[in-house]
């Protein structure tokens, strides 16, 4: 093997300054906040639904709305039971699945300090109208899942 292939650790970490550690530390403690809120509303049995509101585009066409579903997918995947939650919602469960990596990820720059590589390539080629399309992508997918099960069942 050549030394321009051999894998040298310093290019995949490297020390995270002050500020970067300050706004990981801030995603943590939100992204974190989020699911344990979730997780004491499924454990104490809250129904969000009366907090939040009934879905009015459902009742007003009829057919569920592109977040339909969300909120009982985020109590399921906080509670544990995440082949329910992508059951529930496929859309949900993948930003809930995205949100845990990027909380441990945060975690670890927060506290250690290390940042990786692939986050400053991640930002400095991925505008922020890449990361919109994709989302529009991933709800819109899951939508046409909630709607094939809502013309299935009727």
């Amino acid at each position: 093997m050549q030394t321009s292939q051999h894998i040298n650790k310093s290019k995949f970490i490297f020390h995270a300054c002050r500020k970067h550690r300050i706004i990981a530390g801030i995603i943590f403690v939100a992204l974190s906040a989020f699911f344990v809120s979730f997780a004491i509303a499924a454990h104490y049995h809250v129904d969000m639904g009366s907090r939040l509101g009934r879905c009015g585009f459902k009742m007003m066409y009829g057919i569920p709305c592109p977040t339909c579903g969300y909120t009982t997918a985020t109590l399921a995947f906080a509670r544990g039971k995440v082949i329910s939650a992508f059951y529930i919602q496929p859309a949900c469960a993948f930003i809930c699945s995205t949100f845990v990596l990027i909380d441990i990820i945060s975690f670890i720059i927060a506290v250690f300090g290390v940042n990786f590589l692939f986050i400053s390539r991640f930002f400095a080629e991925v505008k922020i109208r890449h990361i919109i399309f994709s989302l529009i992508v991933i709800v819109a997918s899951g939508w046409a899942v909630t709607l094939a099960r809502a013309v299935a069942h009727k």
